[in-house]
């Protein structure tokens, strides 16, 4: 399997203070990966560097092949084509319909032929369950159904990553089960997720590998 992050004694800083030091994180293609810790020990800090939304100044730092220490800016737009991105709080442009959020994501990523675009989103909401949904606008859609959007924004462009970050946090147990049914589903077709959660029986019902988040560190669980 091919290697998607490399992290090689890696330090991550926000506003000027080290968040996490001697990070050694590996993530292969197909792995699903939870991310565990309290709230502020980093969980978000070590997301937002692997889409270059933190710079890394110590340390081997390899997403996708990018050396995150040397990437330039004009390049970052390339590497996030390759990522998938899951938000907690959706993040969908709230004057749009399901559809013309997906379409602006298309747009902006390059896509010109607006057939080929409608029949990828037709694709790409039937595998989410929300074929049906396409003319809806967000506030018409129940929280699960627009983090199913959410996820199938994040799948426009075929990425070889997901990076959800606290996808069920604002979803009662139910409609989380439904989500996480979907992003694992998802996973067993070879693309690598990491997954924030503070919900500890997720690992039991989806198994995966564990990091654990805290002091500054990041270990894997046994």
């Amino acid at each position: 399997m091919a290697e998607l992050i490399q992290y090689k004694d890696v330090a991550i800083h926000q506003a000027e203070q080290i968040v996490l030091h001697d990070v050694n994180v590996t993530v292969s293609s197909g792995e699903f990966v939870y991310l565990l810790g309290k709230v502020g020990t980093g969980k978000s800090t070590f997301m937002k560097s692997l889409y270059g939304a933190l710079p890394i100044h110590d340390g081997q730092a390899f997403v996708l092949g990018s050396d995150m220490r040397e990437i330039r800016r004009r390049q970052l737009p390339y590497l996030r084509r390759r990522i998938g991105v899951v938000f907690q709080d959706y993040q969908l442009l709230t004057d749009r319909s399901v559809e013309e959020n997906l379409l602006f994501v298309l747009q902006a990523t390059g896509w010109s032929n607006k057939r080929m675009m409608r029949e990828h989103i037709v694709d790409i909401l039937r595998q989410v369950g929300m074929a049906d949904k396409a003319y809806k606008m967000p506030y018409q859609l129940s929280g699960g159904e627009q983090q199913r959007v959410v996820i199938a924004r994040a799948l426009l462009n075929s990425p070889e990553l997901i990076l959800a970050d606290e996808p069920t946090g604002n979803l009662d147990p139910e409609t989380g089960k439904e989500i996480m049914d979907l992003l694992y589903s998802i996973s067993q077709s070879g693309m690598a997720i990491v997954l924030s959660t503070h919900n500890l029986t997720w690992p039991e019902q989806y198994p995966g590998r564990q990091l654990l988040f805290g002091g500054g560190l990041i270990r894997e669980c046994e």
